[in-house]
């Protein structure tokens, strides 16, 4: 038994316990052990994700209890990208809370951070769905906290918005569980596999509504279309660290589908039929529409990178919901990308709203920011990532999720709503950039007519700082990482189509899972029996 499996969920906590009871008020040697866990556990994830680039297949069984009946943590292919994805991120994420201070405006930034991760780890590498709740209520409390950081009535009014369309998710997801149970007498995802195959077409009607439980759980999470009204308000109003770090949040939501729906409701099976070709795509098309809408109408910036989380989010969904290998590839690779430039986005609206002063994030008149050619460009690569122009890597996703989308039969729809409201999101960005950068000069110009001197005229655009060097790297960290993953595009493929054929084959998952337990579960065009002991 591999124990470096439980070392991303227990780190985290184990540290952010640490911090709460041995540096709260000790801001700098919070920051180091902060810093030196989220480091290791960068390094841990890669390893961890190395030893799965093969196929195989990790079991971890804690307390030594054996599935279907103790808890167990499972690594392969999806679970160790998508940590491996969530600790990339926190790295600079975390490091731009520290060079910006944004660590400092509350007591518990560190240890509420810490939490979010361990919570985030243990919902990609749990292989027990009880324990998926687990970890989405501890990312919810650990969030809600990191969302309210630092005070103030607007973040507590969003804050308390968030929370309450997240427990209403919570309590789907309860009844979802609770009826799973009642029909097949365990929640372990493996042994879940089995027992709902076996199950007669005929009656599987309480299969079908946890299926659709769980689906909407899910579209909660990922702010699907008409669930996404918390994501605006709660994003835009979070402090620029947690904003980013949320980044990765949505696709948890998307994770949830992708697993459960591979592994305990395939494709095939006759009692789900119908869930994502008339519901879930039609979805995924009107949330990339509102959310380029709201881009092209948002009046602030922060609210502008909101909305577009909910345009990237359905995009992404198109491809998930045609549902074959090649979408499911597509869907991963998109994840990686708007992960990265959503995070990014988010970074640079506080650079922005720190040095407009009063205007804040405003989309209106104001004098030049403080090093605006550096920000500006940053500003502009990011946005050409996020609209999906080349040649960076949303160019390559949206061309993947475009070929995905061939499968459907709202191929000429999909297309369509994907092209249009692409030319739409250029339009809301670039009409935001030059609100912010472009004609700033020209009302710094026009306020340069009425001075005197060059002096006052210097110090109309020199009036803040330069950007600290940190937040700074932080946020190029991250535009590199956008650059990786577009000139890496076709190993990148190569590797989400290896992890889709995974997703696809789950017989090794299962049998992997069970083998403790002396279980294997075998297949007969697609409808499992357990059979067996495990040799």
């Amino acid at each position: 038994m591999n124990h470096w499996i439980v070392a991303p969920v227990l780190l985290p906590a184990m540290l952010a316990a640490i911090i709460v009871l041995a540096a709260r008020f000790h801001n700098g040697l919070a920051r180091v052990m902060s810093v030196a866990g989220t480091v290791a556990l960068l390094a841990i994830t890669l390893g961890l994700f190395l030893g799965a680039s093969d196929g195989s297949i990790g079991v971890y069984l804690l307390g030594d209890w054996a599935a279907p009946f103790g808890i167990v943590l499972v690594t392969d292919r999806l679970s160790t990208l998508m940590t491996l994805l969530t600790a990339i991120l926190a790295v600079p994420v975390l490091l731009y809370a520290i060079g910006s201070n944004w660590d400092r405006r509350g007591r518990h930034f560190h240890a509420l951070f810490q939490f979010q991760l361990m919570g985030i780890m243990g919902a990609f590498l749990t292989g027990d769905i009880f324990n998926l709740f687990v970890f989405f209520e501890i990312l919810l409390i650990a969030s809600y906290g990191l969302m309210i950081h630092a005070g103030g009535g607007a973040r507590l009014r969003a804050g308390t918005q968030y929370v309450l369309y997240n427990l209403l998710g919570s309590t789907l997801f309860l009844f979802a569980l609770g009826t799973l149970y009642a029909e097949t007498g365990t929640l372990n995802m493996a042994d879940l596999a089995g027992r709902v195959a076996a199950i007669d077409a005929g009656a599987s009607s309480g299969i079908r509504v946890a299926a659709v439980l769980l689906l909407l759980v899910f579209a909660v999470k990922a702010a699907i279309l008409p669930l996404h009204f918390w994501l605006p308000a709660s994003y835009s109003e979070a402090p620029a660290p947690v904003a980013a770090l949320f980044a990765i949040m949505t696709k948890v939501g998307a994770y949830g589908i992708i697993r459960i729906y591979t592994l305990v409701f395939p494709p095939d099976l006759a009692s789900t039929q119908g869930l994502f070709d008339t519901w879930l795509l039609p979805a995924a098309l009107l949330s990339v529409a509102v959310g380029m809408i709201g881009v092209l109408g948002s009046e602030r910036l922060d609210r502008l990178v909101a909305f577009s989380v909910v345009g990237s989010m359905g995009m992404l969904m198109i491809a998930l919901s045609v549902f074959t290998a090649q979408g499911i590839s597509a869907a991963l690779y998109y994840a990686i990308h708007s992960t990265l430039a959503t995070a990014a986005l988010f970074l640079l609206v506080d650079l922005v709203r720190d040095r407009r002063g009063d205007v804040g994030t405003d989309l209106e008149d104001a004098t030049p920011i403080a090093g605006s050619p550096l920000v500006a460009g940053m500003f502009f690569a990011a946005a050409i990532a996020m609209c999906g122009l080349p040649p960076l890597s949303g160019f390559v996703g949206k061309l993947l999720v475009l070929e995905a989308a061939r499968a459907s039969d709202l191929v000429v729809l999909a297309w369509a709503v994907v092209l249009s409201t692409s030319l739409v999101a250029i339009v809301g960005f670039s009409r935001a950039g030059s609100q912010v950068f472009w004609k700033a000069h020209e009302v710094a110009a026009r306020r340069a007519d009425d001075l005197e001197t060059e002096a006052d005229e210097a110090n109309v655009e020199d009036s803040t700082p330069n950007p600290a060097p940190l937040p700074v790297v932080s946020v190029g960290f991250l535009l590199a990482l956008i650059v990786a993953a577009t000139v890496f595009a076709g190993p990148l493929t190569e590797m989400m189509d290896a992890t889709s054929a995974q997703l696809f084959a789950p017989e090794a998952y299962i049998s992997t899972v069970l083998e403790a337990n002396g279980k294997v579960i075998e297949y007969d065009g697609g409808h499992g029996t357990e059979e067996g002991e495990a040799h």
